[in-house]
C-alpha cells in the first residue's frame, strides 16, 4: 500500500491535526490537468494534495483540498463507527492519554472511552477534522 486519501475542507487544519499525531509533511502541490480529470474521473480537477508521513517512513496519508468541482458533503457529515465503506485509520502511539490531550487542542472529540485489550493494548477512537475516525493503540503489554 503506498497511502490513504483523505478529502478535506480545512488543508491546513487537517496538517496540523495529523502533524500534532506525529506524522511528518513531506510536501505540499496543487494537482489539475487532463491526467488528474482522467485518472479520478471528474471534469476540471484543481485540489490541492498534502503528503503526510508517519515517523516510521513506511505509511503515508494524502490529504486533499478540491477548489473545482465543488466537494460534496455526506449526510451526515460524521457517519457512526458502523457505517459501510472506509472505516477509521488507526495509529500506534507510545502515550495515549497525551496524545488525546494534544489532538483535542485540535478539535478531536473522543468517541467513547480508552480501553483495555487483555492488558496488551489501550485503544480508543477519536473523530478528528471533517470527521475523520482516527483510532489510536498503546501497547502496554
Amino acid at each position: 500500500m503506498d497511502n490513504v486519501a483523505i478529502v478535506v475542507r480545512d488543508l491546513d487544519g487537517a496538517v496540523d491535526f495529523f502533524t500534532e499525531l506525529g506524522m511528518e509533511l513531506e510536501g505540499r502541490t496543487p494537482i489539475e490537468g487532463l491526467f488528474a480529470d482522467q485518472t479520478v474521473g471528474l471534469h476540471g480537477i484543481r485540489n490541492e494534495i498534502a503528503m503526510m508521513r508517519t515517523p516510521d517512513g513506511h505509511g503515508r496519508v494524502e490529504l486533499t483540498t478540491y477548489h473545482s468541482p465543488d466537494v460534496i458533503t455526506p449526510d451526515p457529515l460524521a457517519p457512526a463507527p458502523n457505517t459501510v465503506g472506509l472505516h477509521r485509520i488507526m495509529f500506534a502511539v507510545d502515550d495515549i492519554d497525551d496524545t488525546i490531550t494534544r489532538l483535542r487542542a485540535h478539535g478531536a472529540e473522543l468517541l467513547g472511552e480508552v480501553s483495555n485489550y487483555e492488558n496488551v493494548y489501550r485503544l480508543c477512537y477519536l473523530r478528528g477534522p471533517e470527521g475523520i475516525i482516527v483510532a489510536l493503540a498503546e501497547q502496554i503489554g
